[in-house]
């Protein structure tokens, strides 16, 4: 049963997100349909999920907020930004309970006591609808021909998979809640349960059909088995509908109920009455209607049938629930499956053996598509990440006082489940400074010839093998005189430096950096956009500022789409290997020691009539030892410039499976990481966005960093 729970946690976390991203649209369109029914089956499925592993407070607790949603369906509760808020301040109090954490009985109480207010009496009820209280008062038992509700009769088959009980579920007491929606005829079928020597106990070999008689409609038949629809084979049919009696009161026949139940084929029912001609064939041959008007129903009948047939069974196999740790073992067998097959791709050149490289390369196509499949498996889409965000953006703009909208922009980009999961922190930071220092109050913006409404906006686009995320404002921007002055008043920089405007932008990354005149408890502190510098350098990206006055303030993220195993450069110092990115490599070129000379001492070369500088990694990393003839300049593009890094030689691509480098060396500048070669040594992985922070110290000298 604790592993039942763990999973109804999991499953109520995304619920809770679902009901969450649902409430703030419907704020936005509050007679949308299809968004109260979003909220409406999420509480609903939370609360019946609940019940089956005993979660009887949150059973409790949500099925009085079902109870004003199940009127706002009827639309006798209107959408307003009270009850929003107070079901956003409900979904808090679940999510707590699922958490197991101490709930606060009276804040409990007092949201449960708002939502009864909202329940509307017979009085209310009389007073917001006039006809209703004509009615009331005029014609007390004569009801209203509109307010008739007509009842229909459906057809039901409830056939759960046979491993329905080891998920908690008791098919019963979905049948009791059935019951109460009218009247019924409920009939269990037995002919699936096997002898006793085959009986499984733990399976559920019983289905029900289900002759029911309500004015519920069909959604609240739906909604008993919303919370099973995956786990069983459900098929509901109108069989009956209340109207004036015309005619003859007779139904069709046994043979036509059984085939289209699926208890009877068509074929069965043929033989059955083989002494009886086909009903088309005594159509054709009475002339009523032709062949070709009956094979096109046929078609008909068949074709919906496997259309049908095809939307359940893609319903049933679409997705499958692992948990992460199972699929981060799976990503680190591959990791080191992809290190024993460049050591066999080695052995096999050394050896020369004609059967044995077939096999290495054999082995090594199947290894990438492997590889490959596997982190396509990791791979999330980030709109998830960006949904939460709404309800940041909406509590901290009334907390403030402003008016600010999020929008978002390219939500199925897709990134390695280890990004997006690091990547919350770094984007709460940047989105809470954005509307309290970016964003003006509405005042502001209304006499600067602004909307008083400011947009946080947030958007992803892949970009080779990185995703760009930026998260842009249309707030006042960024000020440099003020940054500057407070980045020399803290000490971080000289009075008399000469930066660019983007290095002083950079300053806010600074800890304790802050321009904020008072601390609040949004920010002030200087804590937060260290954190984000420090969370996305961690990720291997980087940070890009763009900002103007009264143009609002651009952040843009650099990041890899996999931390696990990515494509790199293979190069040689000495007898020491290291591991460039490939996705950031552009080019590479050779640097003899005449071509040094001429830029006399100069670390810069001409490369097709442009200026890179490089950096030597022979001296950076003071290792000794003679220069080749001839060296290797590897050209990288980061961001908007170019970078060079001298090497002794390149060996070419390698699949380069990351491993972290520990914690004694995680403040090591210039590296991401590090690998494992063929034959076991280790390699380096560079951070060539780190590396190029050398190339600005290049009149001031190398400075060795190890």
């Amino acid at each position: 049963m604790d592993k039942h729970r763990e999973v109804y946690r999991e499953e109520a976390y995304e619920l809770l997100l679902e009901l969450e991203t649902a409430l703030l649209e419907l704020e936005e369109t509050p007679d949308d349909q299809n968004l109260i029914g979003r909220v409406f089956r999420a509480m609903h499925t939370i609360k019946g999920s609940g019940a089956m592993f005993g979660f009887d407070d949150i059973v409790a607790f949500t099925h009085e907020i079902e109870t004003v949603f199940d009127r706002v369906r009827e639309g006798r509760i209107p959408v307003t930004k009270d009850l929003v808020d107070l079901t956003l301040l409900a979904c808090d109090q679940v999510k707590k309970m699922v958490d197991g954490d101490q709930i606060d009985e009276s804040a409990k109480e007092n949201i449960l006591e708002a939502f009864r207010k909202m329940l509307p009496d017979k009085g209310q009820m009389e007073e917001t609808d006039p006809e209703l209280r004509e009615i009331s008062h005029e014609q007390p038992e004569t009801p209203s021909p509109k307010s008739q509700i007509q009842s229909v009769t459906y057809r039901i088959r409830f056939r759960p998979n046979p491993e329905i009980f080891a998920t908690g579920t008791n098919p019963i007491l979905l049948l009791d809640e059935l019951r109460a929606l009218g009247t019924h005829q409920v009939k269990g079928q037995t002919k699936d349960i096997p002898s006793l020597k085959d009986l499984n106990p733990e399976f559920c070999y019983l289905y029900w059909d289900i002759i029911l008689t309500t004015t519920e409609g069909i959604n609240a038949i739906k909604d008993v088995f919303i919370f099973v629809e995956d786990e069983c084979e459900l098929r509901i049919d109108i069989i009956d509908e209340e109207e004036e009696l015309q005619g003859d009161s007779d139904y069709k026949r046994l043979g036509e109920i059984l085939v289209e139940r699926g208890d009877l084929s068509a074929d069965e029912l043929r033989k059955a009455l083989s002494d009886q001609k086909r009903l088309g064939e005594v159509l054709e041959e009475t002339g009523v209607i032709e062949e070709g008007v009956v094979d096109s129903a046929l078609a008909e009948q068949q074709r919906v049938r496997q259309a049908r047939q095809t939307r359940q069974e893609k319903a049933l196999a679409s997705s499958i629930r692992v948990a992460a740790d199972k699929l981060d073992t799976l990503v680190d067998l591959v990791g080191e499956l992809v290190t024993v097959q460049a050591s066999l791709s080695q052995k096999a050149s050394t050896q020369k053996d004609a059967e044995l490289v077939s096999i290495s390369e054999e082995v090594e196509r199947l290894t990438a598509e492997l590889r490959d499949n596997t982190m396509g498996i990791r791979m999330m889409p980030i709109g998830t990440t960006f949904s939460k965000f709404k309800r940041l953006v909406r509590d901290l703009s009334s907390e403030l006082g402003k008016e600010v909208v999020l929008t978002t922009d390219g939500s199925e980009t897709e990134l390695d489940k280890t990004v997006i999961e690091r990547l919350n922190d770094p984007l709460v930071h940047i989105i809470r400074n954005s509307i309290d220092h970016g964003i003006e109050p509405p005042e502001i913006r209304q006499a600067g010839g602004k909307d008083r409404q400011g947009t946080v906006r947030l958007s992803a686009v892949h970009s080779g093998a990185h995703v760009l995320i930026k998260i842009s404002d249309d707030g006042k921007g960024l000020d440099p005189e003020v940054i500057r002055a407070k980045a020399v008043e803290k000490g971080l920089i000289s009075p008399g430096a000469e930066l660019l405007e983007s290095e002083i932008f950079s300053q806010i990354f600074a800890p304790g950096f802050s321009t904020a005149k008072e601390v609040t408890d949004v920010s002030g502190r200087g804590v937060g956009m260290d954190v984000v510098k420090r969370g996305i350098e961690a990720l291997r990206g980087f940070i890009e500022i763009a900002s103007g006055k009264d143009l609002g303030t651009t952040i843009t993220l650099k990041l890899p789409l996999t931390l696990a195993i990515i494509d790199g450069l293979l190069v040689q110092i000495e007898k020491a290997h290291f591991v460039l990115p490939l996705s950031s490599v552009e080019e590479c070129v050779e640097l003899t020691h005449e071509d040094a000379k001429n830029t006399n001492g100069r670390h810069i070369m001409k490369v097709r009539d442009e200026f890179v500088p490089y950096v030597p990694l022979r001296e950076l990393f003071g290792i000794n030892g003679d220069k080749p003839l001839i060296e290797q300049i590897v050209i990288a593009e980061l961001d908007d410039h170019r970078i060079g890094f001298v090497v002794d030689q390149i060996v070419g691509e390698h699949q380069t499976v990351i491993k972290n480098l520990g914690k004694v060396y995680k403040d090591a500048k210039g590296f991401s990481g590090a690998t494992i070669l063929a034959d076991g040594t280790v390699a380096l992985i560079l951070d060539a966005n780190g590396l190029s922070e050398v190339a600005m110290m290049e009149e001031r000298g190398f400075r060795s960093i190890v």
